[in-house]
């Protein structure tokens, strides 16, 4: 099958080692794209032979499927850093860690609690990535991305992402349409770091900390939980947090709070109520470090699936399984993976 000859495109390209779970097997057509041109090059290609394509970042919240997939898979490695004041344009390809780093470096508030996340700066405004307190969300500006109905490169404001708890049109109502080429950040120069979060208000006490402090405290409480990927570490291989914390409304929460004492929660958008997912897995039977041949939860957190060494998918998706039929056997909630799945039978 002959591509266009401005990009290369591989055949067979393993995929595992491309994601921090280092679980899947390979891509039937493989390119890496460094510029919007390409990105959109890749993507004619592929919808003009008819192959699917999936758009590939850090690999930090994918899951691949043991058989591959069976499409074209484009990584996009676009970078570029520019600051125009309180404004950062940052190219989807870029190193998320990377950028909150830099932003601390320059006194530039509004990320610095989204430290120690894996991952590249255009994986971040389609699942709204947030941690300790703070989304993504609260500071992006506008993104820019590739229609890839038209073609065309367009500019959407935040209002328009459609932004929600790890959700966005990206991942919703227009999964599938738009490619994120760059992201533009609204920061806080000189601003302070926002500590709402438990655990970093514990750690700090009383005392107001800079951003490069709580930046090193949220990458210590991060470490502690085995949230940073640590490699050679024995919970280095996940995708972090694998469900997201269910939002029900008050009627579901008032009669869990009847049956089961002092059930932990936060309030939420639309008068509903958060409940901590690792509370629910670890009630319904489920301990730090339980096992399921090759596949496991982390010995330090138990929102966290791992590889222990050699998993497959299928093992990952038996596990997952297992936790989700016996949260919703006891509480009746349905937890919701975060990862995507990526090769799987729709």
């Amino acid at each position: 099958m002959a591509f266009k000859d401005q990009i290369k495109i591989k055949e067979n390209v393993p995929l595992a080692p491309l994601t921090t779970l280092r679980v899947g097997g390979e891509a039937r057509f493989f390119c890496v794209a460094a510029s919007p041109d390409e990105v959109a090059m890749a993507s004619e290609s592929a919808r003009s032979r008819g192959l699917d394509v999936f758009l590939l970042g850090g690999g930090s919240n994918i899951l691949i499927a043991d058989a591959g997939f069976s499409g074209m898979v484009v990584q996009i490695s676009l970078k570029g850093v520019k600051r125009e004041g309180n404004l950062v344009h940052v190219q989807a390809g870029e190193n998320w860690d990377g950028l909150v780093a830099f932003c601390v470096r320059n006194g530039l508030a509004g990320i610095e609690c989204l430290s120690g996340i894996p991952g590249s700066v255009g994986g971040t405004p389609i699942q709204n990535v947030g941690a300790y307190g703070q989304d993504v969300s609260e500071t992006i500006f506008s993104v820019r991305c590739l229609d890839r109905r038209s073609g065309l490169t367009v500019d959407l404001s935040s209002s328009e992402c459609g932004f929600a708890y790890r959700t966005s049109i990206f991942n919703s109502s227009m999964r599938d349409r738009y490619v994120v080429l760059s992201v533009t950040f609204s920061l806080r120069p000189g601003g302070a770091p926002k500590i709402v979060y438990k655990d970093l208000i514990e750690h700090f006490y009383d005392r107001e900390p800079n951003l490069t402090e709580t930046r090193d405290a949220v990458i210590a409480i991060r470490r502690s939980k085995s949230m940073v990927i640590d490699p050679g570490g024995p919970n280095s291989q996940s995708v972090g947090s694998f469900f997201k914390n269910p939002i029900v409304d008050h009627a579901v929460f008032d009669k869990l709070s009847v049956n089961f004492e002092s059930v932990p929660h936060f309030p939420a958008a639309g008068n509903c109520v958060k409940i901590p997912a690792a509370w629910l897995i670890e009630n319904a039977g489920f301990h730090k470090g339980y096992a399921r041949g090759n596949a496991g939860i982390s010995t330090k957190h138990s929102l966290s699936i791992v590889n222990r060494g050699g998993a497959t998918a299928a093992e990952i998706i038996g596990l997952k399984n297992e936790i989700t039929e016996a949260v919703e056997s006891r509480f009746a909630i349905t937890l919701v993976p975060e990862p995507i799945f990526v090769g799987f039978n729709k």
